[in-house]
């Protein structure tokens, strides 16, 4: 038996929506009942009322004039029956009948209480029927009692319909709870299992998939929206690391070779300045198999955010000019020229990472632009970012290779001749995006690439 429930309702959704329908039965019933009990009340105090101004106007009459008077209204009140449905009664001390419309004590005893409930048999055109009757019972002196009552019927009549609209609302209500809990438990479980759908089909490897949303801005779309972003920022990061693995393994294998037919080649010759050449080329080969690597856990370090989680404020302005001071002789070497315009920018962050950033855009633009050219450097506070931009009056980069070119290896084919492994910018990318900010490749006003890095902006520190 213990099972049953759960089979009944094998999804959570089911139950809370079932519980749900049964709580607003429950507070539908509760209301049905407290407006009943209330009605019934208030009616019962309006005949009890009436009773009592009654019976204060009858004991004025007995007061004034004794047993005859109080006789006598009652005889005129005796017709009333069945114009408004008023009983009277007169009795003695031994309950005998003295005046009034009822024809004898309708008790077997003494009532316990001044409030009192009986039925009387009335003769009406289709025979005899039982009424209810709730009645006022005192003493008007020490011999004397007098009953004042009225019939009921019509109230007793009004509460049963009254209790029939209730039950018949309390099991509507019941219907309509239970039609809106199967209407949302198909609806939850449709959307739990659009969800479910998804995620299997992004475990199964399709990271293009995403949750559907509807727009209502509900629990499932703020969850749906969470998740999709929460795949993208997979789907980018396997794309990447797919991307760099497949490009590390093409522009390390031919090194490598190279590496391993030289030293190959050494094995069979006694020439001492041939074996020199081939180390040394080996050499430049492994050097450069070196720098790659050590340069793509950079890149994998600031994508995991692991380097980032302990930045300090600093100022990125000084950080730049100390960089741009160390490559100004070999600017100068290759006849180029670097304008520095280093305004107080600070922000938090990790100065190795940054002074790296800052390193490998002043490289590129030495290593592109050809002799004679400038680099401009600069930072600037604008709002609550630190812009930080290097352009240069070089060949630049086409605008539809510029996402290519901020991925890791995005090599131009103009640049295959050049040294490199294509990872600078990418590594630019990942220490930018470690702190919270951007980078954008744009035309520089002098015809070359104007590469522009935003950064979160920080309070300097207090003095």
């Amino acid at each position: 038996m213990a099972t049953w429930p759960r089979r009944l309702l094998p999804l959570s959704a089911s139950r809370l929506a079932l519980l749900y329908g049964l709580l607003f039965a429950a507070g539908v019933a509760v209301l049905t009942a407290s407006v009943y009990l209330l009605t019934e009340r208030v009616l019962a105090r309006d005949v009890d009322n009436v009773m009592d101004a009654e019976f204060d106007g009858l004991r004025d009459d007995y007061a004034a004039g004794g047993l005859a008077a109080l006789d006598a209204t009652l005889e005129r009140r005796a017709g009333s029956w069945g114009r408004n449905g008023a009983v009277y009664l007169l009795i003695d001390a031994a309950h005998r009948r003295l005046a009034g419309n009822l024809t004898a004590w309708p008790f077997s005893g003494e009532p316990a209480g001044p409030r009192v409930e009986f039925a009387i048999v009335a003769h009406e055109v289709h025979g005899p029927a039982l009424h209810p009757v709730r009645a006022l019972l005192r003493p008007l002196d020490a011999g004397h009692q007098l009953l004042i009552g009225t019939d009921v019927t019509d109230r007793q009549h009004f509460l049963r319909s009254l209790r029939l609209a209730g039950a018949w609302s309390v099991a509507l209500a019941a219907l309509l709870a239970v039609a809106l809990a199967w209407f949302a438990e198909r609806h939850m479980s449709a959307r739990v299992g659009a969800l479910a759908a998804s995620c299997r089909r992004v475990m199964e490897g399709d990271l293009a998939r995403r949750l559907a949303t509807d727009g209502s801005g509900d629990g499932f779309d703020r969850l749906a929206t969470a998740v999709n972003q929460m795949l993208a920022r997979i789907e980018h990061q396997t794309r990447a690391v797919k991307t760099t693995f497949d490009s590390a393994a093409h522009d390390l294998r031919a090194p490598l070779h190279r590496a391993r037919m030289r030293l190959e080649a050494l094995l069979a010759t006694q020439a001492p300045d041939a074996a020199r050449a081939g180390v040394d080329a080996a050499l430049g080969d492994i050097d450069r198999v070196q720098r790659t690597l050590a340069t793509l856990l950079q890149i994998a370090e600031a994508e995991s955010g692991v380097a980032g989680a302990n930045g300090e404020p600093l100022d990125l302005g000084a950080l730049v000019a100390d960089v741009v001071a160390l490559y100004e002789p070999l600017a100068a070497d290759r006849a180029l020229a670097i304008e520095a315009r280093c305004d107080a920018a600070w922000l938090r962050g990790t100065r190795q990472l940054l002074a790296q950033l800052v390193s490998n855009l002043i490289e590129n633009g030495i290593k592109y632009v050809p002799r004679g050219g400038t680099l401009r450097v600069s930072t600037a506070l604008e709002g609550g970012w630190v812009r930080l931009e290097v352009s240069d009056d070089g060949p630049g980069i086409a605008a539809g290779c510029r996402e290519r070119a901020l991925a890791p290896f995005g090599r131009l084919e103009r640049d295959a001749a050049v040294p490199g492994s294509g990872l600078g910018l990418a590594l630019v990318a990942a220490i930018a995006h470690l702190h919270g900010g951007q980078v954008e490749l744009a035309d520089a006003a002098a015809g070359g690439l104007a590469v522009r890095c935003t950064l979160p902006a920080a309070a300097p520190p207090a003095a």
